[in-house]
């Protein structure tokens, strides 16, 4: 982790300063008609938990005293705790588990966790919010690449492209070339594709689908607008059960919460089709991956497009060696034009926190 920050900012504060009093000494040399040096006002201390992209970092440097992690390994709990002691803000990411055990070590400086994410079932909100911490994230700017890395799988699953790509690799030179029979897969186009959790990324998730020409099917814990439900031909079902025995697919894009863990549990996963498949983008909690796995090695689920698990960065090597699974390391949102939106939504909630307002995008339980 990289410590202080640069001092030519302080550097040239401190020229103009210089020169300001030696016009003056030569205005007027009474002592008392010289004013004091400027004074420049101390950096907050900045501490990022991973590395970000360089453009962020780089303005992280210029406004804040940063402390960036380099390195980007992930930090133990003892390092999290030491940064929460020290820090004025902390910036982690939905990787690190900021849970009641580290935020009780927080410093008395420590008002702001500024997550780099737009999850924060990393964090616990309420305790953070009795050691009146606010908490912030960044909505919105990961909608479209989750979306487009959702549709990518509800494609690559039924027809199963990373088995075509791993055929053709293995066998090089000794493939025989088309075969009528051969690397069938499952049509799209005309199927119900069920999307537990229609917010931001749910609802872009069905303009794509519906594109494909697949039917729009949905539950949420809120109907959406009438006009969203005309503009996406989506049929809305208050019953999870009862929408899930009757998809094609089923996409998951809700996110985890206390009442959203295992929302597709063993006896939901049971009610769906075994020609079915399943596809999740948000969190690996939301879905009892033991069931899951079962159902795939018994045959009673068609196929999954997994981009997250249950226990990560642990993976159940059961999924990883399944030709039914397409795995993904949790890139749903990598891409370089997300992270530094993310980044600068971040430097906005704090900019604007240490101007004295609410931040944009600050955090409260009740929205979870």
């Amino acid at each position: 982790m990289a410590g202080s920050y640069s001092a030519f900012p302080l550097f040239s504060n401190l020229q103009v300063g210089i020169d300001n009093v030696f016009v003056l000494k030569h205005q007027n040399p009474r002592p008392e008609a010289i004013p004091p040096m400027p004074t420049v006002a101390k950096k907050p201390i900045i501490i990022v938990t991973r590395k970000l992209p360089e453009v962020v970092e780089t303005r992280m440097r210029e406004l804040f005293d940063a402390r960036l992690n380099i390195t980007d390994a992930p930090m133990s709990a003892a390092d999290l705790a030491a940064a929460m002691r020290e820090a004025d803000i902390l910036v982690p990411t939905v990787t690190d588990r900021i849970d009641r055990s580290i935020i009780a070590q927080a410093g008395p400086s420590l008002r702001l966790i500024a997550n780099f994410g737009t999850g924060v079932d990393n964090i616990d909100l309420d305790t953070a919010r009795n050691r009146s911490i606010t908490v912030t994230n960044t909505p919105g700017v990961l909608t479209e690449d989750t979306a487009d890395m959702t549709m990518a799988l509800i494609l690559a699953v039924p027809r199963r492209l990373t088995e075509g790509a791993l055929t053709l690799r293995e066998q090089g030179a000794n493939w025989t070339g088309w075969s009528p029979t051969s690397m069938l897969g499952n049509r799209i186009w005309g199927k119900r594709l069920g999307i537990v959790g229609m917010g931001r990324i749910g609802q872009a998730v069905a303009r794509r689908a519906k594109a494909f020409g697949l039917q729009i099917h949905y539950h949420n814990r809120r109907r959406v607008a009438e006009e969203i439900e005309q503009e996406l031909g989506a049929t809305y079902w208050d019953s999870l059960d009862q929408m899930l025995m009757r998809m094609d697919i089923v996409s998951v894009n809700c996110p985890h919460t206390p009442a959203t863990y295992h929302l597709l549990s063993a006896r939901r996963l049971k009610q769906l089709k075994p020609s079915a498949f399943i596809v999740n983008t948000a969190r690996g909690e939301v879905v009892d991956e033991n069931e899951l796995i079962r159902m795939l090695e018994s045959g009673a689920l068609a196929g999954a497009g997994l981009d997250v698990f249950e226990h990560e960065p642990a993976v159940n090597p059961r999924l990883l060696n399944s030709p039914r699974v397409v795995a993904l390391p949790h890139m749903g949102s990598a891409t370089i034009e997300g992270r530094i939106d993310m980044g600068e939504k971040v430097i906005i909630n704090i900019k604007t926190f240490l101007d004295g307002h609410a931040p944009p995008d600050r955090v409260h339980a009740a929205m979870f």
